[in-house]
């Protein structure tokens, strides 16, 4: 058999090096591209919450391709056919997000896996995962590459967390603390201290089990002690948030807060 090809992110997880990333909201290849030049760890590109199609994710993985950046694709949902279209447009790492059980993980490994050990359909000759077939071992080492992560965001997948976290082929759990905090009553409140102590046990369950544990948050402050508590993928800000707030500090600057916060002009289309 020939020898897997490299993944430098799940490398990493598995050395237990931290690795600082940034969420990519905009469905831009433009936008991606710009922060792909920052030199961060990772870059999520997120099929969830932003506007991205199979199309523009794909653009996206093309246009980070040439920078130290490792990307991480974020599904719509856990279904099988949506991760073999990742997969085969060349997406290496993979998150899945609201993943409440045992069951729901042990799925989405073997539909990152060709059979024998799971169901992931074999049409990479004509992908862009085996470069059109001229990684001619792709099949052979395509099960060993991928980096399978799934998001425990829920008060039921924390009541599960230490049997998804000991599903084999899972490589890290994401900790979502928005959907977390309105799973536990506290809609809108991520930093709410019972929120809080929750994420932090979690993080300790996830590294306990010998997995990575990752989390979203713009606070400086908390990515630094997620990191210390052991967290290894941690994302530390959102391109369109940096944007925004960017924008409205440079508006607020030259108009002042009235005009920076200014109605859209009567007549405007949105």
């Amino acid at each position: 058999m020939s020898k897997p090809a490299a993944n430098p992110f799940k490398q990493a997880l598995r050395e237990k090096r931290a690795q600082i990333g940034l969420w990519l909201s905009a469905a831009s290849p433009y936008l991606s591209e710009v922060s792909a030049t920052a030199g961060f760890d990772w870059l999520l590109i997120d099929g969830e919450h932003a506007p991205n199609t199979l199309q523009t994710t794909l653009q996206q993985l093309q246009v980070v391709a040439p920078y130290r950046s490792q990307p991480v694709v974020r599904a719509v949902e856990g279904q099988v056919a949506l991760v073999k279209q990742l997969l085969d447009i060349g997406a290496q790492n993979l998150l899945i997000p609201m993943v409440d059980t045992a069951e729901q993980a042990e799925l989405m490994v073997r539909a990152v896996q060709y059979p024998p050990q799971g169901i992931r359909g074999v049409g990479s000759a004509i992908a862009r995962a085996s470069r059109w077939s001229l990684r001619a071992d792709y099949l052979d080492v395509a099960d060993d590459e991928i980096c399978l992560l799934v998001q425990a965001e829920s008060v039921t997948a924390l009541k599960n967390l230490s049997a998804i976290a000991a599903v084999q082929g899972v490589d890290g759990v994401f900790i979502g603390p928005a959907d977390l905090a309105a799973s536990m009553g506290h809609r809108g409140k991520p930093g709410h201290p019972e929120v809080q102590a929750a994420i932090e046990g979690a993080i300790q369950t996830i590294v306990g089990a010998g997995k990575a544990a990752g989390i979203l948050t713009s606070d400086p402050q908390l990515a630094r002690h997620y990191l210390a508590l052991g967290a290894t993928f941690v994302a530390v800000g959102v391109d369109v948030s940096l944007y925004a707030q960017a924008a409205r500090r440079l508006a607020a600057d030259f108009l002042g807060a009235e005009g920076s916060a200014a109605a859209p002009r009567a007549g405007a289309v949105y």
